[in-house]
């Protein structure tokens, strides 16, 4: 005994210097002497005062029995505090509101919540773990993430979350700290502290920093074992304790006390959660912290190995602790806190102090207000689309990219580039893979943890045939482990990729583990997103190809290979990027819920059997969904990966964009005339007649002529030099599958075309003859095939690679969405051919339609135009010319088009106006005969695409029309832009 007073006065000696004050004190200390709280002290017994300062264990997934042991110890022992586990929210809610019921004072409900109430209960969210949250540097996201994890917990019944956790994670094979850490900066880990608590304490949730005096550098689990710490005091004080003073001066309300050996501060060996010298020598005296403190869990092997139930409890109180968690046994630990102050080791007077200091707590909390917490809604009011969305910015944040050589990232010049994606560890096609395909085609493979050396050699060889690798690194666990599980034959896989071929590296593991994997950083590019879950990995996948940048730093060192702090900035922006409404200040309430309502009205009435939007908005995908069933007959579902035919759409995203880089290059002329380009016009009624008043629609033209019509003779059989069942060289057209066109028919075409007879008024109407004849046109001018031309300096550039004529060409079936039943000329279903009979006799290869395409790359092709001729940094079209084409060329005829495409109506005519009222008369797009609409407002930078099969089963169903879907669904945009 004499041994141990003596050390305990050498400690106190040690550490009497710098004594401080706490600058900013806990918020409830106010309350210390409220009439409330002296109502409640008044009322209590001396044990039930004791019992006040215990908090036990619940779970919302466990059955009555469990319940009845917690309302026991609620009615006899007059408990003061729960701290819940795992469950679910709506029984925790209604769990506690039972428990308060029975409970004579309020009870103080906790939880473990470090990254969300997802840590604990299920269908809520898990939040980046806290090493991914040192990476950002925003630290008002941190605030904001405190905010958000305050608001969830008290909806779910509770009032203290033991977090945030502010050990600095200086050991690299800590088995318990590692990820839930900000890191080993002590300073990043104090921003980052401050910023989550005072999110937290702001929104009236009191919160504790865990693990005092500091975990970090451990190799041991105090769950399961005592972790010795032998560093001297200097070290400890100036690292390990720093972000402790640092959070006690801005106010926390509370700290938790580890369980550790540390014989710098307490020689006795005693775990820290029972020492004197620690707690109340350190923490109260020498720090002169205020607030509440908390044991770590009183079950953990850490503190009850050789400690007995009860007595443990009695010494974590005489240590200087004002909470008891997870106390195993309540009547046993009562009594031994009574015997110590029968015993004169404590006196009642500071039993008396501390709980007044809890009930303080519970009175700053709103429990002298107590209501029930009401049960409608809950798991909507918890997880909201706000909450969704602060999960995903704090990924985007994260985001840390330690590799970037030549530029690599973001990805360039796609038309050059012949891509391979590896996602190592995954057994199918991951979200990683499915969101690099967003951007342009992609071959991807998947190899597993264990895959043997044949295997592996097979998937190299074929690797060697792509310029660009880009490998994802999968963990199989989830939580961030620092572990290598992949075999030596995948390791090596590894090696050879990342030292012989062009790769990027996205890893989505713990950043330790990265010196476990030999030659990750010779890879031309590597990205860490910390942990690995669908949002880390599309995020990861945009980083790549420029949809989002990063600006995240690594919060740890990576042995040699990468040191903290370090992080290179990769601006985003350069091609779409698929994220929330709210990144783009639209609420995601009303959008999504006035585009399903509308696309469900429709389907229900049987406009279209389904149909895919998207909507992007300042160069950001909001929306992008798909709907429905390919037919009405059918059972296949609508993917967002399906190709539509385009119809008029067709206008406007081929002939149209390469007539404007023609012009920028001074090749083609607005106001020369058709016969300029095509000689055999000259004698025509329509030479001279320039191309800006036929793409206006103001060139007198005829709307169309029925060719399909002219070949067939009286009894309605085919003339013999226009159709056979069989293709030829003679018959190479194939417009189905039993229907072959002469070679030379499309020339009767033309000659069609060129003696149709004038309109008398040369006032606006609507005709696609023209753009029959504009491939022509810029196969003349450019001496290169149309398709090839179009694809080279557009799509392929774009990564638009559904973007295409003849799609079954590329494609397979079922990829294809199926248009009309054709009942009068084809005689069959159209499924993956051209619907248009007209542009199906030119060989499927129009202006007038013919393209197909998922809403997606159609997107990638209608930004352009939105941008006004540039995308990822590529200038297509030059401004003024786009701007020239996008204008109503004759609004004083009462024309309201623009050249080739389709403006507002001049006067906004209610339901039978060809937009949505809000938009903008700078807005400009087309539609399309099969159901389709593409449209931009460049004064609201939108983006709005409706892909649909309207004319299934016939081209008689108008039903899309009569219900003004399109129209309708373009207004809820503008409805749900944030004004």
């Amino acid at each position: 005994m004499k041994i141990k007073i003596s050390l305990l006065i050498i400690a106190a000696f040690l550490l009497g210097s710098n004594i401080r004050a706490q600058e900013e004190k806990p918020p409830f200390l106010k309350y210390q002497n409220s009439k409330w709280v002296d109502s409640i002290m008044e009322n209590l017994t001396p044990n039930e005062r004791i019992a006040q300062l215990i908090m036990v264990a619940a779970y919302s997934n466990r059955g009555p029995e469990h319940k009845q042991e917690i309302l026991k110890l609620i009615r006899e022992q007059k408990i003061g505090g729960l701290i819940f586990f795992q469950g679910d929210a709506r029984t925790q809610v209604n769990l506690m509101n039972d428990y308060q019921l029975v409970s004579e004072v309020p009870l103080l409900g906790a939880i473990d919540a470090e990254w969300g109430l997802g840590m604990r209960l299920d269908n809520t969210i898990s939040y980046p773990f806290q090493m991914a949250l040192g990476a950002i540097q925003n630290d008002s996201l941190i605030y904001e993430l405190g905010q958000e994890v305050a608001r969830q917990i008290k909806r779910s019944g509770l009032h203290l979350n033991f977090a945030p956790v502010v050990d600095v994670n200086n050991n690299p094979d800590n088995p318990v700290i590692n990820f839930r850490s900000f890191g080993e900066n002590k300073e990043n880990v104090s921003r980052k502290g401050i910023a989550y608590m005072q999110g937290m304490q702001d929104a009236n949730l009191l919160t504790t920093a865990k693990h005092f005096p500091g975990h970090g550098d451990t190799d041991t689990d105090s769950h399961y074992a005592l972790p010795q710490i032998n560093h001297a005091f200097n070290r400890l004080d100036s690292l390990e304790m720093h972000p402790f003073k640092k959070l006690i001066d801005a106010g926390i309300g509370g700290v938790m006390v580890a369980h550790l050996d540390i014989p710098a501060l307490d020689s006795t060996g005693v775990p820290s959660t029972l020492s004197k010298p620690i707690i109340t020598g350190i923490l109260k005296e020498r720090l002169g912290f205020e607030g509440l403190i908390v044991t770590d869990a009183m079950n953990m092997k850490g503190v009850t190995e050789g400690n007995e139930p009860g007595v443990v409890d009695k010494d974590a109180i005489l240590a200087g602790n004002d909470l008891l968690e997870f106390t195993e046994d309540v009547p046993k630990a009562i009594a031994e806190i009574r015997k110590a102050i029968n015993q004169g080791l404590i006196t009642q007077a500071e039993i008396d102090k501390r709980v007044r200091k809890l009930l303080a707590v519970k009175q700053w909390v709103g429990l002298d207000q107590y209501k029930a917490i009401p049960l409608k809604n809950i798991d909507e009011e918890i997880t909201t689309l706000e909450a969704e969305w602060l999960n995903r910015k704090l990924v985007e944040a994260s985001l840390t990219v330690l590799r970037n050589e030549n530029d690599i990232l973001p990805v360039k010049e796609l038309e050059k580039v012949k891509i391979a994606s590896v996602s190592f560890g995954a057994k199918k096609e991951s979200v990683f893979q499915e969101s690099l395909s967003l951007y342009t085609d992609v071959k991807h493979f998947q190899v597993g943890m264990g895959a043997k050396t044949s295997e592996v050699k097979k998937i190299f060889e074929e690797l060697k045939t792509f310029d660009l690798i880009i490998a994802g690194i999968h963990d199989d666990s989830r939580f961030p482990r620092n572990t290598i599980k992949f075999s030596n034959a995948v390791q090596n896989l590894m090696g050879e990729i990342f030292e012989e071929q062009n790769s990027i590296v996205a890893y989505f593991k713990n950043p330790y583990s990265l010196d476990k994997l030999k030659g990750v950083e010779n890879a031309s590019g590597l990205i860490l997103t910390y942990q690995d879950n669908d949002i880390s990995q599309e995020l990861a996948a945009q980083l790549i190809f420029g949809g989002v940048g990063a600006n995240g730093q690594l919060p740890v060192s990576v042995g040699k290979k990468f040191k903290s702090g370090e992080g290179l900035e990769v601006e985003g922006g350069l091609r779409l990027k698929y994220t929330r409404p709210e990144d783009a200040g639209m609420n995601s309430e009303t959008l999504y819920n006035g585009i399903d309502s509308l696309m469900q009205q429709a389907m229900d009435m049987k406009a279209i059997p389904g149909g895919q939007i998207l909507v992007a908005r300042k160069g950001k995908v909001v929306f992008h969904k798909a709907y429905g069933l390919h037919d009405y007959s059918d059972t296949v579902k609508v993917k967002k990966t399906d190709l539509y035919d385009l119809a008029s759409v067709t206008k406007v995203s081929s002939a149209l964009p390469a007539l404007m880089k023609l012009a920028d290059e001074g090749k083609f002329n607005l106001d020369a005339g058709i016969d300029t380009y095509l000689p055999y016009f000259r004698n025509s009624n329509k030479a001279g007649v320039p191309f800006r008043e036929i793409l206006a629609h103001q060139a007198r033209f005829k709307p169309w002529i029925p060719y399909w019509k002219n070949t067939l003779r009286k009894n309605g059989s085919y003339r013999w030099n226009t159709f056979k069942k069989d293709s030829s060289a003679r018959y190479p057209v194939k417009v189905s599958e039993n229907l072959w066109l002469h070679r030379k028919y499309q020339k009767k075409m033309f000659r069609a075309i060129k003696k149709s007879e004038l309109e008398k008024e040369a006032k606006y109407k609507y005709s696609g003859l023209a753009f029959y004849l504009l491939p022509d046109i810029v196969e003349n001018i450019t001496g290169e095939d149309f398709r090839s031309y179009i694809n080279e300096n557009f799509y392929d550039k774009l990564g638009a690679t559904t973007l295409t004529y003849k799609p079954l060409e590329e494609f397979n079936s079922d990829r294809i969405v199926p248009t009309e039943h054709d009942y009068f000329f084809r005689h069959k279903p159209i499924h993956g051919m051209v619907h248009d009979e007209g542009a199906v006799m030119m060989g499927g290869i129009s202006a007038n339609a013919g393209l197909f395409s998922t809403a997606n790359d159609l997107a990638k092709l209608m930004q352009m135009y939105l941008n006004m001729g540039e995308y990822a940094g590529v200038r297509y079209i030059e401004e003024d010319t786009f701007k020239e084409w996008t204008k109503a060329q004759f609004p004083e005829n009462d024309n309201h088009r623009g050249l080739g495409f389709d403006k507002p109506y001049l006067e906004y005519k209610g339901e039978s106006s060809n937009t949505a009222k809000d938009a903008s008369k700078a807005s400009f797009g087309h539609t399309g005969f099969t159901g389709i609409m593409a449209w931009m407002d460049p004064e609201e930078d939108l983006l709005y695409l409706f892909l649909s099969n309207r004319v299934l089963p016939s081209r008689s169903n108008t039903r899309l029309y009569a219900l003004n879907t399109r129209t309708n669904i373009q207004q809820v945009l503008y409805d749900a832009i944030e004004k």
